[in-house]
């Protein structure tokens, strides 16, 4: 050690991590490291065959976008060190110090990020800034175990540069879109009101907002719709019971219901028509991608997608699992599943179900593939290094994979699904249906996708069995729709816009943005994010759907494989903004005075009598906002048709559905409320005609 700097020969090959934990493990992979650290960051220094080798870190993305211009558009930038252009980012300056220092003087570069596009760039932008790309090479590999470290710099790969480029045009699209959009907002409201606030948009951020705020409309505006339902509880002879159901028909209202349940109970019995046994074969789940993964872990444990991410990404720093930001579905032969058996078995938490697994396969470990691939690197699965010191939610989330990876190399499950039809002797047939399950094949390890067990008894054709009871219900309609951050994600993957390990951290930015904030299992859309996205619906209408950003994505995987440039891409995307921002400032008092109520910077003008939102129309002499006055249509239209369903008067009606808090839609809620209260209201028990409208 010399001044906190560890003495190295002028010639040597500098490796460079994504993260210290990384670097560590890298190092103690090649050989017998000594550790060293200047400023307090560390790095490693061994030699391996006669070659001194350094190993440094990063810290994540230590390079970005940046242009001293002000206003917009802007289409100019240079890349900068982070730390340089946000004050916030100051810890990453230690970082760069140490490779400042140690890069520059060695002869050849490694570049040991994780082997996907954000690993690739951040990799890229250092050996750029302070080495010589030329003289790089690229390590490729799937986990940190020291097995696969030692072979991935066995056999340097020539450094992955379509790959940098299409990282580097990611993140210049992202940020011409970002920085542009976002300060017109920002430029429209400070024109207006001479307020500040931090507004942000971007070409994935946005439609994802959209999206949500389209949902957030659904839920508030649903009105439930209500279903009369009966089923008959049957007893055989054995005094075995179970329930029935109608099969194709029911009562239309309650009073038919009523007049069907004293029908119904007057029969004595009802014949077995028919019964049908179907078994089924379920194909084991494959191991996860992290999409996967992130929706499992929240339907499972609760969950947040990028919780997920955070411990995911921990069990692969600690070498417990392979690289989890993956969309591979898919195990290849090459992975030795014998040996990760072997030291999953020597766990006291698997070791009876990994021999019961080797019992079942006699050895041949052959797991079954899904649909989805990933170029860079297989499915999740656990290297066999045997977990210590994790806590509960990184053990919950590495048992998942754990159990999803034995799964995947054990036989199908089988299920008995049962049908038996009943009919009465008018001829209305009744239905009742029931599952057991005859071989738990991957059920067995992975119980967490298991099927609950509804057993029927042993009926036979003709059979006649006893009615004991007549049941009605009221079943209300719930919104087809939620706001939870595992639902935008799947949404996400559903349209294809973002990738495995961006979409997770966008839409933790709408809620750090204030545009979503959550309440609690779900997620609400702010005054703020419902503004934002009606503004960028009108004035970006491209920004707003998937499509353009879908596009793009296309164009970046062109990137990747060498049928395009950077160039042509960010071309493209320069001209489409121009396009965009070329009318904007015609409107910017309009943006501005929206953005400025949302914000609550300036009182509304004309408030909405519910909310005291700004009111757009006029009904019975009551000033209502956008969104109450889209209640109150919905609402009428409901009325009419819940009175004749339930048999009850229009206002009866009105005030049930004023109180279904847990199936009505808050704007509904309100609006019902206000009607019940104010008179001049109550012509929502009418037709109604709009005497005015503010626009």
């Amino acid at each position: 050690m010399h001044r906190g700097v560890c003495r190295v020969e002028a010639k040597y090959t500098v490796v460079i991590a994504e993260k210290p934990r990384a670097g560590e493990k890298i190092a103690e992979a090649l050989g017998h490291p000594r550790k060293c650290s200047y400023n307090g960051v560390p790095y490693w220094v061994l030699s391996v065959n006669g070659r001194v080798i350094v190993v440094v870190s990063s810290a994540g993305h230590l390079f970005q976008p940046h242009t001293s211009q002000r206003g917009f558009p802007v289409f100019e930038f240079t890349w900068k060190p982070i730390w340089y252009v946000d004050p916030e980012a100051g810890y990453l300056r230690r970082f760069y110090e140490v490779l400042k220092l140690m890069v520059p003087r060695a002869s050849e570069f490694v570049s040991a990020c994780d082997y996907d596009i954000e690993g690739s760039v951040i990799c890229y932008k250092i050996i750029e800034a302070l080495g010589d790309p030329r003289k790089a090479k690229r390590m490729k590999f799937s986990t940190l175990t020291p097995q696969d470290i030692r072979r991935a710099y066995l056999t340097l790969q020539p450094l992955d540069i379509d790959m940098v480029e299409a990282g580097l045009a990611r993140s210049e699209l992202d940020w011409l879109w970002g920085i542009n959009v976002s300060r017109a907002l920002m430029h429209a409201l400070r024109t207006y009101s001479g307020g500040k606030a931090s507004l942000s948009a971007g070409r994935v951020q946005s439609p994802t907002l959209v999206e949500a705020t389209r949902r957030w409309e659904e839920l508030n505006l649903h009105v439930p719709k209500p279903s009369i339902s009966i089923s008959i509880n049957v007893k055989t002879r054995r005094g075995e019971r179970f329930k029935a159901y109608p099969s194709g028909w029911g009562p239309k209202d309650r009073f038919e219901a009523e007049n069907l349940k004293r029908e119904l109970r007057g029969l004595g019995e009802i014949r077995v028509s028919g019964v049908i046994e179907k078994r089924e074969t379920l194909n084991p789940p494959p191991a996860f991608n992290l999409g996967d993964l992130q929706h499992e872990a929240a339907r499972v444990y609760g969950f947040s997608p990028m919780k997920t991410q955070k411990i995911a990404e921990d069990l692969y720093l600690e070498a417990l699992i392979s690289y989890p930001r993956t969309n591979s579905q898919k195990l290849p032969p090459t992975i030795d599943y014998a040996s990760i058996l072997r030291s999953l078995g020597g766990m006291r938490e698997y070791s009876s179900d990994v021999r019961s697994l080797l019992e079942e396969t006699k050895g041949v470990l052959k797991p079954v593939q899904g649909r989805a691939d990933d170029p860079a690197h297989p499915a999740i699965y656990p290297t066999g290094e045997k977990p210590s010191g994790l806590s509960r939610e990184h053990l919950q989330v590495y048992d998942l994979i754990v159990r999803r990876f034995l799964a995947a190399f054990s036989r199908e499950a089988v299920v008995n699904r049962v049908k038996v039809t009943l009919a009465d002797v008018r001829g209305r047939v009744f239905e009742a249906q029931g599952l057991a399950i005859v071989r738990e094949g991957w059920m067995k390890y992975y119980p967490f996708l298991r099927p609950v067990e509804s057993l029927m008894p042993m009926l036979s054709q003709g059979e006649s069995v006893m009615v004991e009871d007549v049941s009605i219900r009221v079943a209300w309609s719930k919104p087809s729709t939620k706001i939870t951050k595992d639902s935008l994600l799947k949404w996400m993957e559903s349209v294809e816009i973002g990738t495995e390990s961006t979409r997770a951290r966008i839409i933790e930015t709408l809620y750090r943005r204030g545009y979503i904030v959550q309440e609690g299992s779900s997620g609400r859309v702010t005054d703020l994010g419902y503004t934002v996205a009606r503004i960028i619906v009108d004035l970006f209408p491209e920004l707003s759907t998937p499509e353009l950003t879908r596009e793009f994505e296309k164009r970046l995987e062109d990137i990747r494989y060498g049928r395009r440039s950077r160039e042509d891409v960010r071309g493209e995307a320069i001209r489409t903004l121009e396009t965009l921002l070329s009318n904007y400032n015609k409107r910017l008092r309009e943006v501005g005075y929206k953005l400025a109520l949302a914000l609550n910077m300036k009182p509304s003008e004309r408030p909405c009598e519910i909310c005291g939102r700004e009111a757009t129309r006029l009904v019975g002499n009551v000033k209502l906002c956008e969104y109450h006055g889209k209640a109150l249509e919905r609402l009428r239209e409901a009325v009419e048709s819940t009175s004749r369903t339930l048999n009850v008067s229009r206002e009866e009606a009105l005030s049930i559905l004023a109180s279904k808090k847990r199936s009505a839609g808050r704007w509904i809620i309100e609006v019902a409320r206000k009607a019940l209260e104010d008179p001049k209201l109550k012509i929502i028990l009418s037709p109604i005609t709009e005497t005015g409208s503010h626009e």
